[in-house]
């Protein structure tokens, strides 16, 4: 079978057995749990825009994978058909002694590499800018679980190649890569504390806590998917402290809700100190060196200085009186229209997909600058809706015009009464 045929046949069997797509609803009915528990106990974990943020983050991580899925694909399938060093058939693995141990041995494999993978992305300069996203929330709940990159696939491929070489199917790990982002959903919460002997053997939401920490104790600690073993291994394991609470978030932060900066954040801190470095080896260099190492010449002229955590504020910027429910519904439409994209992708493939991830992505702009209180948000919002949405929906076979323009006109006579009610509350000042 051809290189091109292995790459169709698995990416097929992705997104026909898609575990995390199947997951989804469930990810969305846990969240809107522990909203109503953090609600009844008033413990305040969720903050509407930092959550709607986070997955929007989540969001674009995954219209952007229509994208991008296949270039990991097609070098798994590479070295898969060219290096492995055993044949094993899908047959293998079925639910004999033999089939159940080799699906054993994918799944603790595959959480391996995850924890390299995991810990040279805390490591690295370049990887770290794409992991960034997932730790920049200053809060802690499930939504954080879905905040995720959309570059990981620029590098992150590389780490699994030992299973592939070994010979282990595409379709075998594709699988366990599911089941492995599956089980660290629940992980990211603080309704839960301690699990007793599981916080020894397994990542549990106690251990997690302490790896999205910027405690100087916490930091870089606890890189483990499912076993918290190779933590204790390798000697990158930290307990939960009751006398020292973690400190959430990262020590530069995103202060912004755009998805999109807060995907290319790090990058640009990157690129401006290799653009500002005189020497050409530090230049390439500071991609590839551990995270937080600056060239001397430019630490010299431009010095970074950080604030004492006991003195951090959580970002929270201040939207238009009213805006709150306007963007909780054009969010609740954005995730209607993300299941949407998944049809439109599984009948016409990325030729389909691309109108509708576009129009999509501009309205998770526009939710951004809405929530961050932006002056030319409405004005944004605005040009998306009698721009944007038309001329989207135009080159949608599909498109029904009567909801599309009575969404338009509900959106701006909304957005034109709430701007009206701030100029009266102005005047009366």
């Amino acid at each position: 079978m051809s290189l091109g045929a292995v790459t169709a046949r698995s990416l097929s069997y992705y997104w026909d057995m898609d575990l995390i797509a199947l997951a989804a609803p469930f990810f969305l009915l846990a969240i809107i749990v522990e909203l109503i528990v953090d609600r009844v106990r008033g413990s305040g974990l969720f903050r509407a825009n930092d959550a709607i943020n986070s997955l929007s983050l989540g969001v674009l991580n995954v219209t952007s994978n229509y994208f991008t899925r296949f270039i990991q694909f097609l070098a798994w399938g590479f070295v898969l058909q060219n290096f492995a060093l055993v044949d094993m058939p899908l047959s293998w693995f079925d639910a004999s002694p033999r089939g159940i141990a080799l699906w054993v041995a994918a799944a603790v494999g595959w959480d391996l590499c995850y924890y390299w993978f995991h810990r040279f992305s805390h490591e690295i300069s370049i990887l770290w800018a794409a992991h960034a996203v997932h730790h920049q929330s200053e809060d802690y709940n499930l939504s954080t679980a879905l905040r995720q990159t959309s570059s990981g696939f620029l590098f992150g491929w590389i780490f699994y190649l030992p299973l592939f070489v070994i010979g282990f199917p595409l379709e075998i790990l594709v699988t366990v890569n599911a089941i492995n982002l599956i089980y660290q959903f629940w992980v990211h919460t603080q309704t839960i504390r301690r699990m007793g002997v599981l916080d020894y053997i397994l990542v549990t939401p106690s251990n997690h806590r302490v790896h999205h920490a910027q405690n100087e104790r916490y930091i870089d600690k606890n890189y483990g998917g499912m076993l918290i073993l190779w933590d204790r291994l390798f000697g990158t394991f930290e307990d939960e402290r009751d006398d020292e609470p973690v400190v959430f978030g990262v020590r530069k932060p995103l202060a912004n809700w755009n998805p999109f900066w807060a995907n290319l954040q790090v990058y640009d801190y990157l690129l401006f100190d290799a653009r500002k470095t005189r020497k050409w080896r530090d230049k390439l260099g500071i991609w590839f060196r551990r995270t937080g190492w600056r060239p001397a010449d430019v630490e010299a002229q431009f010095p970074k200085t950080s604030q004492q955590r006991d003195q951090l504020q959580k970002f929270d910027a201040r939207p238009m009186p009213g805006i709150g429910p306007y963007v909780l519904a054009q969010f609740v439409l954005a995730i209607a229209v993300t299941l949407g994209i998944a049809r439109i992708f599984a009948d016409a493939g990325v030729a389909g997909a691309w109108t509708p991830v576009l129009m999509l992505w501009a309205q998770l702009w526009t939710i951004g600058l809405l929530n961050e209180g932006r002056e030319y948000a409405v004005r944004a919002e605005i040009v998306r809706l009698l721009l944007v949405v038309p001329l989207g929906t135009a080159l949608l076979p599909y498109a029904k015009w009567p909801a599309v323009v009575a969404y338009i006109g509900l959106s701006i006579t909304y957005l034109a009464y709430i701007n009206y009610s701030k100029q009266l509350d102005t005047e009366s000042i």
